[in-house]
């Protein structure tokens, strides 16, 4: 019998795994790799960020980027973009409502392939 799996096993996660590293490397930018390290960790070690926190560090028009599952805990009152890797119902509610844009991290890295100006939350 083989040994337990380790990192995602969700095929999904490992295809976005392999799109960062690419695009790490094909843009020069370390962010991705960072990100996709992020995101590759363990189920349990996972990111998860309320939208209280971001409006905490986030200015009106920044970019920031959450390797994890966004949650709808706290108001958004700034004009954002988020990038995440889930969100959930409620985020995405409150998101709609205080006017920001919801993307996904492909989009993201698509937009802007270099990784400027993008605020990782943690």
């Amino acid at each position: 019998m083989p040994p337990n799996p380790t990192g995602p096993t969700s095929v999904q996660t490992r295809m976005l795994v392999r799109f960062l590293r690419k695009a790490a490397k094909d843009n020069n930018s370390p962010i991705w790799r960072y990100v996709a390290d992020l995101i590759s960790k363990p189920r349990r070690k996972r990111v998860e960020v309320n939208l209280y926190r971001i409006d905490r560090v986030a200015s009106e028009g920044d970019t920031i980027l959450v390797p994890g599952k966004l949650l709808g805990v706290g108001r958004m009152n700034k004009r954002v973009t988020v990038a995440a890797w889930k969100y959930s119902k409620s985020a995405l509610e409150a998101l709609e409502r205080s006017g920001c844009e919801a993307i996904t991290i492909p989009d993201l890295v698509r937009r802007n392939p270099k990784g400027s100006n993008v605020k990782i939350v943690i």
